[in-house]
């Protein structure tokens, strides 16, 4: 399957080791199957001035000798794992995290529950009207190197 990831620089060699804390899924090189998503995420890029480009990727479909956890929708399972990613706590062992992004709407919901503005109740009541979009997070450079090909890269 095609996966795309936005960046201000070609990557044709991604490692685990060029990441930021803090993220959805915790430290990690972050692809997506929506081209659009990572074309908008590019463009957060060209608003600051700095180049943007989208590089694409073959990822293999069959994931089965990893250690894999899916999020299908914005749920108490999401947030909780979300939450302590965010917070700096690494969650699991995991090689490979699939699930949805959270995005500017979403966060600003996830903040106002850190907040303890609302309860844990009405933010997943809120997130439910949110459509997950897709990111996949691979945590291992072992399942970087052997699930990610880089096909070619493009100026945004």
């Amino acid at each position: 399957m095609e996966v795309y990831h936005a960046s201000t620089v070609v990557v044709d060699h991604p490692d685990t080791a060029h990441t930021r804390a803090y993220l959805d899924f915790g430290p990690g090189f972050y692809v997506t199957t929506l081209p659009e998503q990572a074309r908008n995420y590019g463009n957060r890029f060209i608003r600051r001035g700095k180049a943007a480009i989208l590089n694409t990727y073959e990822m293999a479909e069959d994931l089965s000798k990893w250690k894999v956890i899916e999020f299908t929708s914005y749920n108490e399972k999401w947030l909780d794992f979300v939450t302590e990613c965010r917070v700096g706590r690494i969650v699991g062992d995991y090689d490979i995290i699939i699930g949805g992004i959270a995005n500017d709407k979403v966060f600003r919901i996830i903040d106002l529950y850190f907040g303890g503005d609302i309860s844990k109740a009405e933010c997943l009541k809120r997130l439910a009207y949110e459509k997950p979009n897709s990111q996949r997070c691979i945590r291992s450079q072992q399942a970087l190197d052997e699930c990610l090909t880089f096909k070619t890269s493009q100026r945004l």
